[in-house]
Protein backbone atom coordinates (compact mmCIF):
# COMPACT_ATOMS: atom_id res chain seq x y z
CA UNK A 1 0.00 0.00 0.00
CA UNK A 2 1.22 3.49 -0.84
CA UNK A 3 2.16 5.91 1.97
CA UNK A 4 0.64 8.99 0.62
CA UNK A 5 0.59 12.51 2.88
CA UNK A 6 -2.98 13.28 1.92
CA UNK A 7 -4.11 10.78 4.46
CA UNK A 8 -4.26 12.34 7.93
CA UNK A 9 -2.10 9.01 9.63
CA UNK A 10 0.41 9.14 6.81
CA UNK A 11 0.86 13.01 7.38
CA UNK A 12 1.57 12.64 11.20
CA UNK A 13 3.63 9.64 10.20
CA UNK A 14 5.83 11.52 7.55
CA UNK A 15 5.85 14.58 10.03
CA UNK A 16 8.06 11.79 12.64
CA UNK A 17 10.56 11.44 10.03
CA UNK A 18 11.38 14.80 7.92
CA UNK A 19 13.77 16.75 9.12
CA UNK A 20 15.57 19.86 7.77
CA UNK A 21 19.28 19.72 6.26
CA UNK A 22 19.77 22.26 8.95
CA UNK A 23 19.02 19.22 11.57
CA UNK A 24 22.17 17.90 13.00
CA UNK A 25 22.94 13.77 12.78
CA UNK A 26 21.76 13.13 16.14
CA UNK A 27 18.31 14.78 15.12
CA UNK A 28 18.39 12.53 12.28
CA UNK A 29 18.27 9.40 14.35
CA UNK A 30 16.11 10.52 16.80
CA UNK A 31 13.78 10.52 13.44
CA UNK A 32 14.97 7.03 12.44
CA UNK A 33 13.68 5.76 16.08
CA UNK A 34 10.52 7.81 15.75
CA UNK A 35 9.22 6.41 12.59
CA UNK A 36 10.41 3.27 13.24
CA UNK A 37 10.81 2.42 9.20
CA UNK A 38 14.88 2.91 9.15
CA UNK A 39 14.76 5.66 7.35
CA UNK A 40 14.83 9.74 7.86
CA UNK A 41 13.93 11.72 5.12
CA UNK A 42 15.59 15.43 4.46
CA UNK A 43 13.15 17.97 3.22
CA UNK A 44 13.41 21.80 2.17
CA UNK A 45 10.95 24.31 3.06
CA UNK A 46 9.27 23.45 -0.13
CA UNK A 47 8.96 20.03 0.92
CA UNK A 48 11.04 18.66 -1.88
CA UNK A 49 13.30 15.51 -0.93
CA UNK A 50 16.81 16.64 -0.19
CA UNK A 51 17.99 13.32 0.36
CA UNK A 52 17.57 10.16 3.17
CA UNK A 53 19.30 9.28 5.94
CA UNK A 54 19.71 5.33 7.32
CA UNK A 55 21.74 3.87 9.85
CA UNK A 56 24.28 2.48 7.49
CA UNK A 57 24.64 6.26 6.47
CA UNK A 58 25.42 7.82 10.17
CA UNK A 59 27.59 4.79 10.71
CA UNK A 60 29.83 5.97 7.52
CA UNK A 61 29.54 9.34 8.96
CA UNK A 62 30.56 8.55 12.22
CA UNK A 63 33.61 7.08 11.68
CA UNK A 64 34.88 9.65 9.27
CA UNK A 65 35.14 11.67 13.00
CA UNK A 66 31.94 13.53 12.11
CA UNK A 67 30.52 14.72 15.30
CA UNK A 68 26.92 14.14 16.44
CA UNK A 69 25.99 18.00 16.18
CA UNK A 70 26.93 18.44 12.80
CA UNK A 71 24.41 19.17 10.52
CA UNK A 72 22.89 16.75 8.56
CA UNK A 73 22.26 17.77 5.03
CA UNK A 74 25.56 17.24 3.63
CA UNK A 75 26.31 13.66 4.75
CA UNK A 76 22.79 12.99 3.86
CA UNK A 77 22.20 10.59 0.41
CA UNK A 78 21.43 12.89 -2.07
CA UNK A 79 21.76 9.40 -5.43
CA UNK A 80 18.56 8.41 -3.76
CA UNK A 81 16.11 5.76 -5.33
CA UNK A 82 12.58 7.20 -5.78
CA UNK A 83 8.91 6.79 -7.52
CA UNK A 84 6.43 8.65 -8.83
CA UNK A 85 3.07 8.53 -7.32
CA UNK A 86 0.79 5.60 -9.06
CA UNK A 87 3.53 3.56 -9.44
CA UNK A 88 2.34 0.17 -9.47
CA UNK A 89 3.15 -2.57 -6.26
CA UNK A 90 4.92 -4.66 -8.68
CA UNK A 91 7.25 -2.54 -9.81
CA UNK A 92 8.38 -0.82 -6.62
CA UNK A 93 8.56 -4.45 -4.88
CA UNK A 94 10.88 -5.16 -8.38
CA UNK A 95 12.36 -2.07 -7.63
CA UNK A 96 13.60 -2.91 -4.23
CA UNK A 97 14.90 -6.46 -5.06
CA UNK A 98 16.75 -5.08 -8.29
CA UNK A 99 18.49 -2.00 -5.43
CA UNK A 100 18.49 -4.14 -2.58
CA UNK A 101 16.74 -1.25 -0.46
CA UNK A 102 13.79 -1.37 1.77
CA UNK A 103 12.32 1.79 1.45
CA UNK A 104 11.78 3.97 -1.54
CA UNK A 105 10.38 7.64 -1.62
CA UNK A 106 7.08 8.51 -3.15
CA UNK A 107 7.53 12.11 -5.49
CA UNK A 108 5.10 14.51 -7.19
CA UNK A 109 6.01 15.91 -10.57
CA UNK A 110 7.52 18.81 -8.56
CA UNK A 111 10.00 16.85 -6.85
CA UNK A 112 8.03 16.71 -3.34
CA UNK A 113 7.03 14.52 -1.18
CA UNK A 114 4.04 12.73 -0.89
CA UNK A 115 4.67 9.58 0.75
CA UNK A 116 7.14 6.73 1.50
CA UNK A 117 6.98 2.72 0.54
CA UNK A 118 8.59 0.47 2.56
CA UNK A 119 9.44 -3.87 1.68
CA UNK A 120 7.21 -4.76 5.09
CA UNK A 121 4.29 -2.99 4.30
CA UNK A 122 4.11 -4.07 0.44
CA UNK A 123 5.08 -8.02 1.82
CA UNK A 124 2.83 -7.91 4.84
CA UNK A 125 -0.15 -7.09 3.09
CA UNK A 126 -3.26 -9.24 4.58
CA UNK A 127 -3.35 -12.80 2.80
CA UNK A 128 -6.10 -13.41 1.20
CA UNK A 129 -7.73 -17.27 1.14
CA UNK A 130 -8.06 -16.98 -2.81
CA UNK A 131 -6.06 -18.99 -4.97
CA UNK A 132 -4.88 -17.96 -8.37
CA UNK A 133 -3.94 -19.97 -11.86
CA UNK A 134 -2.28 -18.73 -14.26
CA UNK A 135 -2.52 -20.12 -17.63
CA UNK A 136 1.48 -20.12 -19.01
CA UNK A 137 1.43 -23.00 -21.44
CA UNK A 138 0.78 -22.31 -24.86
CA UNK A 139 3.33 -22.00 -27.30
CA UNK A 140 3.03 -18.27 -28.63
CA UNK A 141 3.08 -19.41 -32.19
CA UNK A 142 2.68 -16.04 -33.57
CA UNK A 143 5.66 -14.63 -31.55
CA UNK A 144 7.70 -16.68 -33.37
CA UNK A 145 10.46 -16.57 -33.56
CA UNK A 146 10.69 -14.78 -30.07
CA UNK A 147 9.70 -18.15 -28.87
CA UNK A 148 11.53 -20.55 -30.12
CA UNK A 149 13.99 -20.42 -27.21
CA UNK A 150 11.71 -18.62 -24.56
CA UNK A 151 7.81 -19.76 -23.78
CA UNK A 152 5.28 -16.64 -24.38
CA UNK A 153 5.19 -16.10 -20.68
CA UNK A 154 9.06 -15.52 -20.25
CA UNK A 155 9.15 -12.87 -22.85
CA UNK A 156 10.47 -9.71 -21.08
CA UNK A 157 8.57 -6.15 -21.03
CA UNK A 158 10.85 -3.77 -19.62
CA UNK A 159 13.55 -5.84 -18.28
CA UNK A 160 11.33 -8.37 -16.44
CA UNK A 161 9.05 -11.54 -17.36
CA UNK A 162 5.66 -11.19 -18.09
CA UNK A 163 4.68 -13.77 -15.68
CA UNK A 164 6.83 -11.95 -12.91
CA UNK A 165 4.72 -9.19 -13.47
CA UNK A 166 1.88 -11.22 -12.97
CA UNK A 167 2.65 -12.86 -9.67
CA UNK A 168 3.97 -10.06 -8.29
CA UNK A 169 0.80 -8.01 -9.16
CA UNK A 170 -1.35 -10.24 -7.47
CA UNK A 171 0.91 -10.94 -4.73
CA UNK A 172 0.93 -6.94 -3.98
CA UNK A 173 -2.83 -7.57 -3.44
CA UNK A 174 -2.32 -10.25 -1.11
CA UNK A 175 -3.03 -13.47 -3.73
CA UNK A 176 0.07 -15.93 -2.42
CA UNK A 177 -1.08 -19.30 -3.60
CA UNK A 178 -0.48 -19.25 -7.15
CA UNK A 179 -0.25 -22.02 -9.70
CA UNK A 180 1.00 -21.45 -12.91
CA UNK A 181 -0.66 -24.16 -15.96
CA UNK A 182 2.55 -24.72 -17.88
CA UNK A 183 3.38 -26.96 -20.86
CA UNK A 184 5.79 -25.92 -23.59
CA UNK A 185 9.11 -24.95 -21.93
CA UNK A 186 7.82 -25.93 -18.85
CA UNK A 187 11.46 -26.04 -17.12
CA UNK A 188 12.00 -22.99 -18.20
CA UNK A 189 9.57 -20.99 -16.39
CA UNK A 190 10.01 -23.82 -13.30
CA UNK A 191 14.08 -22.74 -13.16
CA UNK A 192 13.17 -19.12 -12.81
CA UNK A 193 10.84 -19.23 -10.25
CA UNK A 194 11.10 -22.24 -8.57
CA UNK A 195 9.11 -22.20 -5.09
CA UNK A 196 8.49 -19.06 -5.46
CA UNK A 197 9.63 -17.73 -2.21
CA UNK A 198 12.08 -15.03 -3.78
CA UNK A 199 8.53 -13.46 -4.73
CA UNK A 200 6.70 -13.76 -1.76
CA UNK A 201 4.16 -16.59 -2.72
CA UNK A 202 3.94 -20.21 -2.92
CA UNK A 203 3.79 -21.63 -6.05
CA UNK A 204 3.03 -24.98 -7.43
CA UNK A 205 2.77 -26.09 -10.65
CA UNK A 206 0.29 -27.63 -13.01
CA UNK A 207 1.57 -30.02 -16.29
CA UNK A 208 -0.23 -30.36 -18.97
CA UNK A 209 1.26 -33.11 -20.76
CA UNK A 210 -0.71 -31.80 -23.84
CA UNK A 211 -2.09 -28.23 -24.41
CA UNK A 212 -5.70 -28.61 -22.45
CA UNK A 213 -7.03 -24.84 -23.47
CA UNK A 214 -7.33 -21.75 -21.08
CA UNK A 215 -10.19 -24.34 -18.94
CA UNK A 216 -8.75 -27.91 -19.05
CA UNK A 217 -5.61 -27.06 -17.05
CA UNK A 218 -7.92 -26.20 -13.78
CA UNK A 219 -8.72 -30.22 -13.77
CA UNK A 220 -5.29 -30.50 -12.57
CA UNK A 221 -5.85 -28.71 -9.41
CA UNK A 222 -5.03 -30.93 -6.35
CA UNK A 223 -8.03 -30.34 -4.69
CA UNK A 224 -10.89 -27.99 -4.62
CA UNK A 225 -10.31 -24.31 -3.84
CA UNK A 226 -12.63 -23.18 -1.27
CA UNK A 227 -13.11 -19.94 -1.71
CA UNK A 228 -13.44 -18.28 -5.72
CA UNK A 229 -10.54 -18.73 -7.88
CA UNK A 230 -8.70 -15.98 -9.88
CA UNK A 231 -7.66 -17.24 -13.46
CA UNK A 232 -5.88 -15.03 -15.45
CA UNK A 233 -4.03 -16.06 -18.97
CA UNK A 234 -0.35 -15.42 -18.60
CA UNK A 235 0.50 -12.91 -21.54
CA UNK A 236 -1.43 -9.97 -19.98
CA UNK A 237 0.34 -6.49 -18.83
CA UNK A 238 -2.54 -5.46 -16.49
CA UNK A 239 -2.74 -3.38 -13.15
CA UNK A 240 -6.33 -4.06 -12.54
CA UNK A 241 -7.51 -3.70 -8.72
CA UNK A 242 -7.76 -7.77 -7.80
CA UNK A 243 -9.48 -6.44 -4.65
CA UNK A 244 -12.38 -5.05 -6.29
CA UNK A 245 -13.10 -7.57 -8.68
CA UNK A 246 -13.28 -9.91 -5.88
CA UNK A 247 -15.71 -7.57 -4.35
CA UNK A 248 -17.58 -7.67 -7.45
CA UNK A 249 -17.84 -11.07 -8.11
CA UNK A 250 -18.93 -11.68 -4.39
CA UNK A 251 -21.77 -8.35 -4.48
CA UNK A 252 -23.02 -9.89 -7.89
CA UNK A 253 -23.62 -12.97 -6.76
CA UNK A 254 -21.96 -14.47 -9.59
CA UNK A 255 -21.11 -18.31 -10.62
CA UNK A 256 -18.36 -16.70 -12.74
CA UNK A 257 -17.27 -12.87 -13.74
CA UNK A 258 -15.09 -12.15 -16.49
CA UNK A 259 -13.02 -9.02 -16.95
CA UNK A 260 -13.75 -6.69 -19.82
CA UNK A 261 -11.42 -5.00 -21.60
CA UNK A 262 -11.85 -2.70 -24.09
CA UNK A 263 -11.03 -2.96 -27.71
CA UNK A 264 -11.00 0.32 -30.53
CA UNK A 265 -11.21 -0.56 -34.04
CA UNK A 266 -11.61 2.31 -36.79
CA UNK A 267 -13.06 1.32 -40.06
CA UNK A 268 -11.39 2.82 -42.60
CA UNK A 269 -14.48 3.38 -44.86
CA UNK A 270 -18.07 5.05 -44.82
CA UNK A 271 -20.56 2.83 -42.98
CA UNK A 272 -24.18 3.15 -44.13
CA UNK A 273 -27.35 2.07 -42.62
CA UNK A 274 -29.53 0.31 -45.23
CA UNK A 275 -33.19 0.07 -44.53
CA UNK A 276 -35.88 -1.70 -47.28
CA UNK A 277 -32.63 -1.09 -50.09
CA UNK A 278 -32.45 2.19 -49.12
CA UNK A 279 -29.40 4.44 -46.90
CA UNK A 280 -30.95 5.81 -44.10
CA UNK A 281 -27.35 6.86 -42.76
CA UNK A 282 -23.75 7.51 -42.96
CA UNK A 283 -21.25 7.06 -40.62
CA UNK A 284 -17.23 7.81 -42.37
CA UNK A 285 -14.98 5.91 -40.76
CA UNK A 286 -16.18 5.24 -37.78
CA UNK A 287 -14.49 4.11 -34.30
CA UNK A 288 -15.97 0.98 -32.83
CA UNK A 289 -15.25 0.37 -29.12
CA UNK A 290 -16.68 -3.07 -28.34
CA UNK A 291 -16.28 -4.82 -24.91
CA UNK A 292 -13.85 -7.79 -25.13
CA UNK A 293 -12.89 -10.92 -22.93
CA UNK A 294 -9.38 -9.50 -21.02
CA UNK A 295 -8.27 -13.17 -19.86
CA UNK A 296 -9.18 -12.30 -16.17
CA UNK A 297 -11.90 -14.90 -14.44
CA UNK A 298 -13.51 -15.44 -10.92
CA UNK A 299 -15.03 -18.62 -10.73
CA UNK A 300 -16.99 -20.11 -7.68
CA UNK A 301 -15.14 -23.56 -6.51
CA UNK A 302 -18.18 -25.59 -7.89
CA UNK A 303 -17.84 -24.81 -11.43
CA UNK A 304 -14.16 -26.84 -11.53
CA UNK A 305 -16.21 -30.13 -11.30
CA UNK A 306 -17.47 -29.84 -14.30
CA UNK A 307 -14.55 -29.86 -16.07
CA UNK A 308 -13.31 -32.90 -17.66
CA UNK A 309 -9.79 -33.81 -16.66
CA UNK A 310 -7.37 -34.17 -19.88
CA UNK A 311 -9.26 -33.03 -21.87
CA UNK A 312 -9.11 -29.35 -23.49
CA UNK A 313 -11.34 -26.99 -22.80
CA UNK A 314 -11.43 -22.98 -22.64
CA UNK A 315 -12.70 -20.68 -20.04
CA UNK A 316 -15.31 -19.08 -22.56
CA UNK A 317 -16.95 -22.76 -23.02
CA UNK A 318 -17.07 -22.61 -18.76
CA UNK A 319 -18.85 -19.32 -19.19
CA UNK A 320 -21.48 -20.41 -22.23
CA UNK A 321 -22.06 -23.70 -20.03
CA UNK A 322 -23.03 -21.40 -16.96
CA UNK A 323 -25.18 -19.29 -19.14
CA UNK A 324 -27.00 -22.38 -20.75
CA UNK A 325 -27.84 -23.57 -17.07
CA UNK A 326 -29.06 -19.90 -16.17
CA UNK A 327 -26.47 -19.06 -13.93
CA UNK A 328 -25.17 -15.24 -13.32
CA UNK A 329 -22.18 -14.38 -15.41
CA UNK A 330 -20.56 -11.26 -14.20
CA UNK A 331 -18.20 -8.59 -16.54
CA UNK A 332 -16.30 -6.56 -14.75
CA UNK A 333 -14.77 -3.68 -16.46
CA UNK A 334 -10.93 -3.53 -15.88
CA UNK A 335 -9.76 -0.09 -15.39
CA UNK A 336 -6.16 0.73 -15.90
CA UNK A 337 -3.70 -0.74 -18.17
CA UNK A 338 -4.70 -3.40 -20.00
CA UNK A 339 -3.21 -5.54 -22.78
CA UNK A 340 -2.96 -8.71 -24.28
CA UNK A 341 0.63 -9.62 -25.66
CA UNK A 342 -0.75 -12.49 -28.43
CA UNK A 343 1.00 -11.04 -31.53
CA UNK A 344 4.76 -9.22 -32.13
CA UNK A 345 2.83 -5.95 -32.93
CA UNK A 346 1.52 -6.18 -29.01
CA UNK A 347 4.67 -6.90 -27.47
CA UNK A 348 6.61 -3.93 -29.07
CA UNK A 349 3.83 -1.72 -28.17
CA UNK A 350 3.73 -2.68 -24.65
CA UNK A 351 8.10 -2.64 -24.71
CA UNK A 352 7.33 0.97 -25.59
CA UNK A 353 4.66 1.70 -22.91
CA UNK A 354 5.36 0.26 -19.71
Amino acid sequence: MILDSAAGDIAELLSKICIAPEATIRDAMEAIARGGLQISLVVDGGRRLVGTVTDGDIRVALLADARMNDPIGPRCNRAYTWVHRGTSRAEIIDLMKARSINQVPILDDDHRLVGLQHLQQLIGIRKKPNWAVIMAGGRGQRLQPLTDTTPKPMLRVAGRPILERLILHLVGYGVTRIFLAVSYKADVIESYFGAGERFGCHLRYLKEQRPLGTGGGLALLPEAPEHPLLVLNGDLITQFDVEALLEFHRAQGAAATVGVGEYQHLVPYGVLTLEDGRVSGIAEKPLLVLAVNAGIYVLEPHLLARIPADRAMGLPDVLADCLDRRERVAGYRISGDWMDLGTKAQLELARGAV
